[in-house]
C-alpha cells in the first residue's frame, strides 16, 4: 500500500513539473506582459532592456501595444557624445507622455545599450547609434518605423512628432524649466548697471565711436555665425552625406562667397589706390558674385520645382 501511494505521489509530481516546464517555455501571456510593463513604466518612464527582456517584451507575440526603442551606446569607452544628447531628449519625451492626460498602456519607451544587448544589435543589423525604432503591435517594423535623425534630428519635439505619425498618439513635450538664460541676463544687467553707477561722473566713453563700432561689428558677426544658423534651423548633430559617410559640418549653400564678391566690388569702386589693383579686385569680385549666385539659383531650382530663372548654371 505504501509503495502504491509513493508511486502515485511521484507520478503526480512529474506531471506538475512537466506542466510547469511547458508553461515556462510558452512565456508570459499578453496580459502579464502588459501588466509588468505598466508597473515598470510607473516607476521609470524609460525601461532598460537587455537581450532577454527585448525578446520577452518586444519580439514576443501577440502584442496590443507599441514600443519605441532607442538603441544606444552610453558606455564611456564608446565615446558617443551624441548618444547622451539623444538620451536626454528621449527621456523628456517619455516623461512628457508619462505625466500627460493621454497616458495609457498602449505605448512604452525602452532603451537597449550595445554593451547590454549586442545580440539585439546583431539581430537587427544595426552598426550605428543612436537609432530610434518603433515596434508596432502587429507585424514587423517598416522602413518608416526607423526615425531618420539625419533629416529631422532627434530633439524631443521631433521625436514626439514622429511618434504621432507612427502611432496616432499625440505627446505634448514638457521640458524641465531652465533658468540659466534668465539668470545670465540678470547678472549681465547688474554688471552693466554697477559699472555705469561707478562711472556716473565720467560717461564720456558712451560717445566713443570706436567702442560702438566694435560692438556693432561683434553683433553682426554673431548674427551671421554658424551658431545662429544652428539656433534657427535646429539641425542634427551629425548627418549622412551623399555617399553615406557621417558629416559633422552641414553642407549649406555658399552664400558667404556672394557677400565676399559684393565687398570686393565695393572696395574696387570706392578705393583710391593703384588702378590695376582696383581692376583685379573688381574682376575677382564680379567672378565670385556671378558664379556663386548662379550656384545658389541652381540649388534653389533643384529644391523648388518649376522655378523658371537661372543664370550661368541650370
Amino acid at each position: 500500500m505504501k509503495a502504491l501511494i509513493l508511486t502515485i505521489f511521484m507520478l503526480v509530481s512529474i506531471f506538475f513539473y512537466h506542466v510547469d516546464g511547458q508553461t515556462r517555455k510558452q512565456g508570459l501571456s499578453m496580459a502579464e506582459r502588459v501588466q509588468q510593463l505598466t508597473d515598470m513604466s510607473n516607476k521609470k518612464a524609460v525601461l532598460r532592456f537587455n537581450g532577454n527582456k527585448f525578446r520577452e517584451y518586444i519580439k514576443a507575440t501577440p502584442r496590443n501595444y507599441s514600443v519605441i526603442v532607442m538603441f544606444t551606446a552610453m558606455a564611456p569607452q564608446r565615446q558617443c557624445v551624441v548618444c547622451r544628447h539623444a538620451s536626454d531628449e528621449f527621456t523628456i519625451v517619455a516623461n512628457s507622455f508619462r505625466y500627460s492626460q493621454g497616458y495609457s498602456n498602449k505605448l512604452f519607451f525602452a532603451v537597449v545599450d550595445f554593451d547590454e544587448g549586442s545580440d539585439v544589435f546583431q539581430m537587427l543589423r544595426l552598426n550605428t547609434a543612436p537609432v530610434f525604432i518603433h515596434f508596432p503591435p502587429k507585424g514587423k517594423p517598416k522602413n518608416a518605423d526607423t526615425m531618420d535623425i539625419s533629416r529631422i534630428g532627434f530633439s524631443a519635439e521631433a521625436i514626439a512628432k514622429w511618434i504621432a505619425e507612427r502611432t496616432d498618439i499625440q505627446i505634448r513635450v514638457f521640458r524641465p524649466p531652465n533658468y540659466s538664460g534668465t539668470l545670465a541676463l540678470i547678472v549681465l544687467f547688474a554688471l552693466v548697471a554697477g559699472f555705469l553707477y561707478l562711472r556716473r561722473n565720467n560717461l564720456d566713453f558712451l560717445y566713443n565711436k570706436n567702442m560702438w563700432g566694435m560692438g556693432s561689428l561683434f553683433f553682426c558677426f554673431a548674427m551671421v555665425s554658424g551658431q545662429m544658423w544652428n539656433h534657427i534651423r535646429g539641425p542634427p548633430f551629425v548627418h549622412k552625406g551623399q555617399n553615406g559617410q557621417i558629416m559633422y559640418v552641414h553642407g549649406s549653400s555658399q552664400d558667404a562667397a556672394v557677400v565676399l564678391g559684393i565687398i570686393l566690388l565695393t572696395e574696387a569702386a570706392r578705393g583710391k589706390g593703384d588702378p590695376k589693383k582696383r581692376k583685379i579686385l573688381a574682376i575677382v569680385g564680379l567672378v565670385l558674385l556671378s558664379v556663386f549666385f548662379s550656384l545658389l539659383l541652381s540649388v534653389f531650382r533643384t529644391k523648388t520645382q518649376g522655378y523658371p530663372y537661372s543664370f550661368l548654371f541650370k
